[in-house]
């Protein structure tokens, strides 16, 4: 129940710092003084909403930030890691926004973080003898449709991947609980060292969400190597780019991961 509370507020509290609902908060502020007559109120709140939307829209001022945060976790170097080192693999959900959507249109949609998946099926490749875990039921308060993990196995089998050493993981709604349920499967299926210690298993998500995931499986006792994919910042930041949807994207996304690790925090979660 408490996870049920907790979900449902990070919800409510996602809606709030939506940064263009700022904007419309200071634009309807402006309209309801300006039928109370209060014109000094109706510029200031304009001016606001102005300032709020520059803000968004300037790439830089969430660029830098969102930047150090993807970048405050090294990415492990596949070439160096050995199969015999790994004890298998984790791709966290976030990608596949199938849902309702996906049993009516009979399609598996992949999202805007569709590295996620696409580096899933690199691995399954890469490292056919390891296990990987597909963890991810749904993001949304009300869900509708399949979850995630089923949407994926359906994708693999549509490849032709032998899904075999594939698992899926259908309940998780948020990262706590993708660590929380991922547990069990990682103490079944992980691959142990001579002195029957699991090894550390690779982790998939996006780079801006890698460091509090990382936070969150370690909490749980579980080893990881960070493999971030999903990158939305260069090494040069753009000055000179104004673009309101990729700047309301990179705020959110940024503010999102902050707020997260705040409230994990005070939860004892990290």
């Amino acid at each position: 129940m408490l996870d049920t509370i907790f979900f449902i507020l990070s919800k409510v509290v996602q809606f709030c710092i939506e940064p263009l609902n700022w904007a419309l908060l200071f634009v309807v502020l402006s309209l309801y003084f300006l039928l109370l007559r209060k014109l000094a109120l109706v510029k200031r709140f304009l001016v606001l909403a102005l300032l709020d939307l520059l803000i968004i829209g300037w790439i830089p001022t969430a660029e830098a930030l969102l930047r150090a945060l993807e970048d405050s976790v090294a990415k492990s170097e596949l070439a160096k890691l050995s199969q015999e080192n790994i004890g298998g693999i984790v791709v966290l959900g976030g990608a596949i926004e199938s849902g309702q959507i996906g049993l009516d249109r009979d399609e598996v949609a992949i999202g805007a973080a569709a590295e996620r998946v696409t580096k899933a099926l690199e691995l399954v490749h890469r490292y056919p003898d390891l296990p990987l875990v597909y963890s991810g039921f749904s993001g949304a308060v009300n869900p509708k449709g399949i979850s995630e993990a089923d949407s994926f196995k359906r994708l693999i089998d549509e490849q032709g991947i032998d899904s075999q050493k594939v698992h899926f993981e259908n309940q998780s709604r948020n990262t706590y609980e993708n660590a929380l349920y991922v547990k069990p499967i990682i103490d079944t299926v992980g691959m142990k060292n001579a002195d029957g210690q699991l090894k550390p298993w690779i982790l998939v998500t996006s780079a801006s969400h890698m460091y509090r995931s990382i936070k969150i499986f370690q909490k749980q006792g579980i080893l990881v190597l960070p493999l971030p994919v999903d990158y939305q910042t260069a090494h040069t930041l753009q000055w000179t780019s104004f673009d309101l949807v990729y700047g309301a994207q990179n705020w959110n996304r940024l503010l999102h991961e902050l707020i997260g690790l705040v409230a994990y925090k005070i939860t004892g979660k990290i």
